[in-house]
């Protein structure tokens, strides 16, 4: 069976990454300082305004205007930012239930992972490319003066019997700096970003892949002035394009007592697993939680018919290697450290860097 499968990556200067991007550096902040902290604060923009609002329970003590001015910088802002701060401490009836002898579940929700043998990264194919024309053109754009870190990509592979066999569409939309002509900007991110990270990939060209580049001709009013921006509106470019399912919540601003970020890296490096030792070409896992619980109340393991092994010798695989339990997530991911900044962009699977992506002897 033919089919087309989509997926869309964005850079750091979409409002919402950039929102994602400054939640995860308060988080990195306080951790650095107090790696107990109980964190989720979120911030939305709009033109020149920051709005940072959200709860924290920690000892650290940051100047969360400061953090995310210089984020604003790094990205390639050059106005200046009023920031409005809504900040409060954790509700003391979560606290209550999350901080006992082991922490416990800081809320209820689902958690997947997913991952496939069809790349390298053991990830779905479509996204993998998106996400690497992302990073491709942040590197080309800060090298230029006429284009800026607001950008999108969009990768359409052809599937037969779901493995990819071609690439079919290729659509990176950037922002650039008035006067260029369309010519120009086809031929800049032809050459310097579609081509380079297409040279990976030159098994999946057949020859007729149409490249649509800025469709809306022009593109220079980019970030927060073009768009607002808030934390969590980009779970799909987070985790696997579409192909697997996601969570009920968003990764980014949340410390590791939070299952929606915490569980569904640890159901990622279970599913990884299974696939990188050969027990499955694919693999999604759902896990659930239960406020002021340890353990999961529901764990799922799906093959969709790609197991080489019994389901039951699968499902063993993991109960003698693996715990779902929210203490060994945080202890064996070793998640109470400041790594959290460097994942929200460029997706928070397939990227080695990352503890949850290892491959457990």
């Amino acid at each position: 069976m033919r089919k087309i499968i989509t997926s869309e990556s964005v850079n750091i200067g979409h409002p919402d990454k950039t929102c994602d991007t400054i939640a995860d550096s308060f988080l990195d902040e306080v951790l650095k300082q107090d790696p107990r902290s109980q964190m989720a604060v979120e911030c939305a923009i709009k033109n020149d305004k920051l709005f940072v609002y959200g709860e924290a329970t920690t000892k650290a003590n940051i100047d969360y205007a400061k953090v995310a001015k210089q984020v604003l910088k790094e990205i390639g802002y050059e106005n200046e930012f009023d920031v409005v701060l809504e900040i409060s401490s954790q509700s003391p009836d979560i606290n209550q239930a999350v901080e006992k002898q082991e922490v416990m579940a800081n809320d209820q929700g689902m958690a997947y992972g997913y991952a496939s043998n069809e790349t390298a990264e053991f990830m779905p194919l479509p996204i993998t490319i998106a996400h690497k024309l992302m990073r491709v053109y942040d590197e080309y754009r800060r090298k230029t003066n006429c284009y800026f870190a607001d950008a999108k990509s969009q990768v359409s592979i052809c599937y037969e019997d779901d493995k990819p066999v071609s690439v079919d569409t290729i659509v990176v939309s950037v922002s650039h700096a008035d006067g260029l002509t369309h010519e120009q900007i086809l031929n800049d991110i032809k050459t310097n970003v579609v081509n380079v990270v297409m040279e990976e990939y030159k098994a999946f060209d057949k020859g007729n892949i149409k490249y649509i580049i800025n469709p809306s001709g022009k593109f220079t009013i980019w970030g927060s002035f073009g768009d607002s921006g808030c934390v969590g509106r980009k779970i799909v470019v987070d985790t696997y394009g579409g192909v697997g399912r996601v969570g009920g919540g968003c990764f980014s601003s949340k410390n590791a007592t939070k299952v929606d970020r915490s569980a569904a890296y640890y159901a990622r490096y279970v599913a990884k697993n299974i696939v990188a030792h050969g027990l499955a070409d694919r693999c999604e896992i759902q896990a659930s939680y239960a406020i002021g619980l340890a353990e999961p109340v529901s764990l799922y393991i799906e093959t969709f018919g790609t197991n080489k092994v019994d389901v039951a010798e699968i499902q063993k695989y993991v109960q003698n290697n693996f715990s779902f339990r929210l203490q060994n997530i945080i202890d064996e991911l070793d998640l109470l450290k400041p790594i959290y900044k460097q994942t929200a962009c460029f997706g928070h699977f397939g990227r080695a860097e990352f503890p949850w992506e290892k491959i457990k002897d």
